[in-house]
């Protein structure tokens, strides 16, 4: 029989990290099983926000909207370097309509049938009002009216928006945000194993057996308690690997995005209201692009297979080019990504209606087994506690509630810190350019010197593979943030696949194989 532990968690999504990261700083020992990559599927492919899910005011979530804005600036202070504050505006205009299905737009449509499915102004205010105090606001400022004409915000606007909201709400770099937790983490104990999968977890008295197949070889290891936290997956390891039943069911729901070179001058988000009861954003991205999504479309097949299909690309341009006063076209995406959310099932009739809260299902027949369905990357860490609440009854030597505050790696600095530690980086490293420096302080924060070594000149960093990715940064990539291919490193830790050639890219690829043995040797 091989170690023993005291919780195994299945899943190296944002919500199995999160909560092997909470147990491991509670004392306990944690072993964690990811099939792929960390972050290999629905938290690399969201829209990347930090926020209280505005839209979901209408649907009457008040309790997972409060928790999520109460969220917003606990996050923020723990990862400056890669979650930052954003204002975003909200171009009003009378053609746009509610869901019809939404709870508030029935109500409306009872009391004040004159409407006719219109999301007045003064209704949406009064939806931001309650944004800017449900959740209470230290950091963000709030909300304030903007008139359109001849500001950068209404330039890439047709003329008939001439008013606006604008609010806050944060961005994040969820894959490594991920990353970031289980480094945190392995640092406080837990064993982290990617590549992994988890092929069988039998109880077997007061803990359970998990089976593993690591790159081919046979391990069991043994837990107190179990945690499924497989994201899309959640439903088939309860079924197939735990081969249990269990009432609760997750409801797939595809989220596809488009990228297209940057729309606009100014680095605020647009949050558009659709004649069709949706929204979408427009965000900038990655300093010269812009992101827009996302679609809700029901999703039957594996996960692992979703992609952005014709039809939601062509979705989406339309739906911007209400709003965008130079259209867009196909022509103009230079990338697209698409995610599948693991929803709790809530017997809602549409995607787009599905509860985005979480539930935490215990079975404590035996050996305790939690099932994690559904959940936001905002309210993670909460999730993570929630989580632990549900097992502290097993565990009542561990230590209490820890995380709230407590920084990810490299995210120990001040909020408005980010352009001191970059001209910082700048003053020890001169050959770094501005935007070189910035890239390695929203990656890394104050771990960008570990991550340059000392290096003099660009020349100590080794071969550079393009858009300043060098030898120096795959090696801590792949010693420290468990990358193991270029796809890890271009499309999950960095997003400079946006970048680099295809040619470019499998260097990237022939180099990480070649060093693999010898950096796994050290």
């Amino acid at each position: 029989m091989g170690a023993r532990y005291d919780l195994f968690v299945i899943g190296g999504g944002i919500n199995g990290c999160g909560i092997a990261r909470d147990a491991a700083g509670r004392g306990l020992s944690v072993c964690l099983a990811e099939m792929g990559d960390l972050a290999g599927a629905t938290s690399s492919a969201s829209t990347k926000l930090f926020h209280g899910g505005l839209r979901y005011l209408e649907f009457f979530e008040f309790k997972l909207v409060r928790h999520a804005l109460q969220e917003r600036e606990t996050l923020l202070r723990a990862m400056p370097h890669i979650s930052w504050p954003m204002r975003f505006v909200l171009p009003l205009s009378r053609d746009m309509r509610f869901d019809a299905k939404t709870p508030t737009s029935r109500l409306l449509t009872t009391v004040m049938p004159w409407t006719r499915g219109r999301r007045p102004d003064w209704l949406i205010r009064l939806g931001l009002f309650l944004y800017d105090n449900l959740g209470g606001r230290e950091i963000l400022p709030g909300t304030k009216t903007l008139r359109l004409p001849g500001t950068p915000e209404g330039a890439p606007l047709k003329d008939k928006f001439v008013k606006a909201y604008e609010y806050s709400d944060c961005w994040v770099e969820d894959a490594r945000l991920v990353v970031l937790n289980a480094r945190d983490a392995e640092a406080r104990g837990a064993r982290i194993l990617t590549r992994t999968k988890v092929t069988g977890a039998v109880r077997d008295g007061d803990h359970w057996r998990v089976t593993l197949d690591r790159d081919g070889t046979t391990e069991t290891v043994e837990a107190r308690a179990l945690v499924n936290a497989g994201g899309p997956w959640v439903a088939d390891i309860v079924q197939g690997v735990i081969r249990q039943n269990s009432r609760e069911k997750v409801r797939l729901v595809r989220g596809s995005h488009i990228v297209v070179p940057r729309v606009a001058e100014h680095d605020k988000c647009y949050f558009f209201q659709g004649s069709d009861g949706r929204i979408i954003f427009a965000i900038p991205y990655e300093t010269d692009f812009t992101l827009i999504g996302t679609t809700d479309q029901e999703h039957h097949d594996d996960p692992r297979a979703a992609t952005c299909t014709p039809a939601e690309r062509d979705y989406l341009i339309a739906f911007a080019n209400q709003y965008f006063r130079k259209a867009l076209t196909p022509d103009d995406v230079v990338w697209t990504y698409s995610g599948v959310r693991p929803l709790y099932d809530d017997g809602a009739k549409s995607a787009t209606a599905a509860t985005r809260d979480y539930v935490l299902s215990l079975d404590a027949a035996g050996a305790p087994l939690l099932n994690v369905f559904g959940g936001k990357i905002t309210t993670y860490r909460k999730l993570a506690e929630d989580a632990w609440d549900k097992l502290a009854a097993t565990f009542p030597q561990a230590g209490g509630h820890w995380t709230a505050g407590v920084p990810l790696p490299g995210g120990d600095f001040p909020v408005d810190g980010v352009c001191r530690l970059a001209n910082d980086l700048r003053a020890h490293h001169p050959f770094l350019t501005d935007r070189w420096a910035l890239r390695l302080v929203r990656a890394y924060g104050t771990e960008a010197r570990l991550v340059l070594n000392g290096a003099v000149e660009a020349a100590d960093l080794g071969r550079d593979f393009g858009a300043t990715l060098t030898e120096a940064e795959l090696r801590w990539l792949m010693t420290r943030e468990y990358a193991r291919t270029a796809e890890d490193v271009v499309w999950r830790r960095s997003k400079l696949g946006l970048r680099l050639s295809p040619d470019q890219i499998a260097a990237i690829d022939d180099w990480m194989a070649r060093e693999a043995p010898a950096l796994a040797a050290e």
